[in-house]
Formats: structure tokens, sequence, C-alpha cells
């Protein structure tokens, strides 16, 4: 069974940073994609950035890109989300997810829609002040 366990949200001012840990279990990290949505209140949960453990291809959303990085440790099956110069409307519950088995000679996906991930974290909250 696919068990994903989030930490590390907070309150945070605005151009501040974070970051995020996903412990993942139960499943072959390299079969998977391993990604992070965010949901504000009111809002449909949205795309931030994936992994596929295959080859560590990186998928950034456009919120995303330029300002949080996305890593994994193998060893520790475990993936981060560095989320620098935070803003206002990074506000959200963030949620860790994986989508797979997914086959290593299909393309990477260039987007993220929250019903292909099965598998779903807890969720941890990030709130910016501005």
């Amino acid at each position: 069974e696919v068990h994903l366990v989030e930490s590390g949200g907070g309150l945070v001012q605005a151009g501040g940073s974070l970051r995020l840990s996903c412990v993942a279990s139960g499943f072959t990290f390299d079969d998977y994609l391993i990604g992070w949505f965010r949901q504000a209140p009111g809002k449909e949960h949205e795309g931030v950035s994936y992994i596929r453990g295959s080859d560590g291809f990186r998928y950034y959303s456009g919120a995303a890109k330029g300002r949080f990085t996305l890593s994994a440790d193998k060893a520790k099956n475990t993936v981060y989300l560095q989320m620098n110069s935070l803003k206002p409307e990074d506000t959200a519950v963030y949620y860790c997810a994986a989508r797979g088995p997914f086959r290593r000679d299909f393309p990477a996906p260039q987007l993220m829609t929250a019903y292909e991930y099965s598998s779903w974290g807890q969720g941890t909250q990030v709130t910016v002040s501005s």
C-alpha cells in the first residue's frame, strides 16, 4: 500500500522560504511519478511539480518555475520541495501525491491533473503573510 507523509509547512512572511518533505513507502520509487499539489480555499487542486523516479525528470508549473525546486533522496524515499520567494498567493494546503506505476518508455506528462494521482498524503498547510 502506498503511503505518503508530508511535513515542513508553516507560516512565513512574503519573500521567505520553506522546505516541504514527503516520505514515501509501499512502492518502487523508480516506477512512479511523485509530485506536489496545492489547494487554496475554495479552489481546485493545482499541480505544482513532480519528479519521475526512473530518470529524475522534473516538471514545474508556471507558478513554481524559478522559485521552487524539487529534489529527491532515493535512499530515504523522500521528495523535497524547496520553496523560495514565497508570495501570499502561495498560501494553500500542499499535498504529496503519487501516480503509477508509470511506464518508463512513456513521455513525461506536461501537465499535472489530480485525478491521475491515486495516492495522496494528508497535506501540510503553508501560509504566506504579506
